[in-house]
């Protein structure tokens, strides 16, 4: 029990830190991420093949291919054309790209989960498609996209990890700073992966409050939108 309880005082703030990384590292590449695929969503979206094209194929890229692979092509690959980024920085950078395929997919799905009517209506009034998107799709899509981007980000989190093989100082590389002096692998593991279960959780109740608020203040007479998940 002393043992434990020693490896346990030990590690906690180590982990904890490399925790604390990992959602400093999470928050900056989902806002990126996020911001990149609202354009790329829109992009994929357009009735012009200049446009749909790229963006589809950057998404099916992204998805179709193992974020690790990614991850060393970044920190590895780019090296040898005479891009070179620290650790840190190449983790962020992948880790955006791969927030906003996925997020893309959410914010596509929201809009077209959205009744053409309401384009079509407004279109009706001369209302600018742009404005059109802004005032009215955007704020009826948030119900429909609320419980797919919850998934999304919580699988961000999640796939970070696998940034501690090019040597980023999140969780997973603290687990392994704690193993190199502990040599307790199922003890710092366990630890490890009550963490992410702790921030995963916080982060599903989160949004899902969100959720039920953003039904709540944006249903109307005439506007059907999604129930909110239920856990």
């Amino acid at each position: 029990m002393d043992t434990e309880l020693s490896l346990v005082a030990y590690a906690m703030p180590i982990l904890l830190k490399g925790m604390g990384n990992t959602l400093f590292f999470c928050s900056i590449s989902m806002v990126i991420g996020f911001v990149l695929a609202v354009g790329i969503a829109l992009a994929r979206l357009s009735r012009r093949a200049v446009l749909r094209l790229p963006a589809q194929w950057f998404v099916e890229l992204i998805r179709n291919t193992p974020f690790l692979v990614q991850a060393f092509l970044v920190f590895f690959a780019l090296p040898k054309l005479g891009i070179r980024f620290s650790a840190t920085s190449a983790g962020i950078i992948v880790l955006s790209l791969y927030a906003s395929a996925y997020f893309t997919e959410a914010i596509r799905g929201a809009i077209l989960s959205v009744p053409r009517g309401q384009m079509e209506a407004a279109r009706a009034v001369g209302m600018p498609h742009f404005r059109a998107m802004r005032r009215i799709i955007f704020p009826q899509m948030l119900g429909y996209l609320l419980p797919a981007l919850t998934n999304q980000v919580i699988g961000v989190i999640k796939e970070s990890a696998a940034l501690s093989i090019i040597t980023v100082p999140e969780a997973a590389m603290a687990a392994q700073v704690v193993l190199g002096v502990s040599f307790s692998p199922v003890e710092t593991y366990i630890m490890v992966a009550l963490l992410y279960w702790m921030v995963t959780a916080t982060i599903a109740a989160i949004m899902l409050k969100v959720e039920r608020r953003v039904l709540g203040s944006r249903s109307a007479p005439g506007v059907a939108l999604p129930k909110p998940a239920t856990s």
